[in-house]
């Protein structure tokens, strides 16, 4: 799968971790930085990084920073992407099962790093349910923009 990944500086950690997890996974991954965890603005890094996901460029797209709220906020501006946020196992599944989530929103300062690995795979492993599911997303698909 291809795989979009962006961070800020307070999720570049993790966004490392996470790229060289999938790349041993044989996934493909389009990293959109941030490249240290020097301070940064992190719409310039996620904006990109869900993009990607909209234009098919990216099958799925991995955004992070300190709580991943303002991640989700701004990757949700896109047109086409459902980002969720996930805080745990659960929320990364429900997220993908009824939610068919195409990008995955993290925070570095709320998951122990020994989540990361297990929620992230969740996340990917999961299917979309459909169903009344389906009946939903298409109600957003029509809501107007603005």
């Amino acid at each position: 799968m291809k795989i979009s990944v962006g961070s800020d500086h307070a999720g570049f950690e993790y966004k490392e971790i996470i790229k060289a997890h999938l790349l041993t996974q044989g996934h493909e991954v389009i990293d959109f930085g941030t490249n240290s965890s020097e301070p940064v603005d992190y719409p310039v890094y996620i904006f990109p990084t869900a993009k990607a996901v909209a234009d098919d460029k990216a099958e799925r797209g991995i955004v992070l920073g300190g709580s991943g709220n303002g991640e989700a906020i701004v990757a949700n501006k896109v047109r086409h992407v459902r980002c969720s946020l996930a805080w745990n196992v659960e929320s990364a599944r429900l997220g993908r099962a009824h939610n068919n989530a195409n990008v995955l929103s993290l925070g570095q300062r709320m998951i122990p790093r020994g989540d990361l690995l297990t929620i992230l795979e969740t996340w990917l492993n999961t299917p979309f349910e459909g169903g009344r599911h389906q009946h939903r997303i298409d109600l957003i698909d029509q809501l107007p923009v603005g």
